[in-house]
């Protein structure tokens, strides 16, 4: 890796709202040293607003941005910015931008020829169609939630925090924290369309945020940020999803403590281990996979470095973890060892507003 190029993507917040005080321009590069473990070179790429969450393409060369809002080019809702991306400079260059066609985008992946979006506040997923160069074209699909469950403000309505391919199945997963529920849909040329009979409940009050696969292609794994509890989920019969287990994200003790809200997750290549980040009690911990039993155990909690450390992802070398951290403006580079599990501080690096970290090849 060069050190011209930046390897490292970073959503972020640049205005305020009710939950953060957002500081910085657009999306943001970085440049990670596999040798020192340390973050350089931070640079604003792209400015765009609020561009809180991002999704590369697989070859790297497209980059897709949310942007996370309520109204955009003068139309109430969130939008979506599509940039082609220089894989010598990591320089961005936008190709078009285009509503999101609900509230508040928080959420977006890449499923083929279409770009999944996840609208918060309003509570809707939206199939957008890339064209050939990478830029947005119409809008493919659109399924518009509707529903509750028990928090008293988090779930007075539907609200979706992610929308993804399942990589073994092709169906997607949409996962909805005010409904307590996941959807698997299809995408057809039709557009969205609910599988019946699959629609998998969580626990009430648990606020399912986002999923993580397990290399087994046989387990899942889904963050709830308002219950601070993973759930472990087994594949079964025509599609649905069976809960296995449900681990907490604190350690003991720790429940007596701050107002918590669980943030990340990431499965470790070998599958031993899954990753959760904790807002509020500022921690990223380690929870050991039993895939007998199956079950989840916390095997090491380590405080996070800095405030409200929203989003994290493993280097590609699966050595070190790297944390973006909301509201102390940082980035906080770790060492994972999966033997014995633990995590160590290795690097810090300011960084304005970050709340998504992506690796770039």
């Amino acid at each position: 890796m060069s050190h011209s190029g930046h390897n490292l993507l970073i959503g972020t917040y640049t205005e305020t709202l009710d939950f953060v005080t957002g500081n910085a321009d657009g999306v943001t590069g970085a440049v990670y040293d596999p040798r020192t473990g340390q973050v350089h070179d931070v640079t604003v790429l792209a400015p765009t607003r609020n561009p809180s969450f991002l999704a590369l393409d697989a070859d790297g060369t497209r980059l897709y941005a949310v942007n996370e809002t309520h109204t955009f080019s003068g139309q109430p809702g969130g939008g979506l910015t599509a940039f082609a991306r220089d894989l010598r400079t990591g320089a961005l260059r936008q190709l078009n931008t285009r509503s999101s066609a609900g509230v508040a985008p928080c959420y977006l992946s890449v499923d083929g020829r279409d770009l999944l979006v996840a609208n918060y506040d309003s509570g809707s997923v939206t199939a957008i169609a890339l064209q050939p160069d990478g830029s947005l074209g119409p809008q493919h699909g659109h399924d518009q939630h509707a529903g509750s469950s028990v928090h008293p403000e988090r779930q007075a309505g539907p609200h979706v925090h992610m929308a993804c391919p399942d990589p073994v199945t092709g169906d997607v997963l949409v996962v909805d924290l005010g409904m307590d529920a996941i959807f698997t849909c299809q995408l057809t040329e039709a557009g969205l369309t609910e599988r019946p009979g699959t629609r998998f409940a969580a626990p009430p009050g648990a606020g399912p945020r986002h999923i993580a696969f397990h290399p087994d292609g046989q387990h899942l794994f889904v963050v709830c940020e308002l219950g601070s509890v993973v759930l472990t989920l087994r594949r079964a019969a025509g599609g649905r999803l069976d809960l296995a287990h449900v681990a907490s994200t604190l350690p003991a003790g720790a429940e007596s403590g701050p107002a918590n809200l669980a943030g990340g997750i990431r499965v470790t290549p070998s599958g031993r281990h899954v990753l959760v980040s904790n807002r509020g009690q500022d921690s990223l911990v380690m929870l050991r996979f039993d895939p007998g039993t199956p079950s989840l155990t916390l095997v090491h909690s380590q405080p996070s470095g800095g405030e409200c450390p929203r989003d994290f992802c493993l280097t590609p070398e699966a050595d070190r973890v790297i944390v973006a951290h909301q509201d102390s403006r940082d980035l906080v580079v770790m060492d994972l060892s999966e033997d014995p599990a633990q995590l160590t501080l290795v690097s810090r690096t300011e960084v304005p507003t970050p709340s998504c970290v992506v690796f770039a090849p």
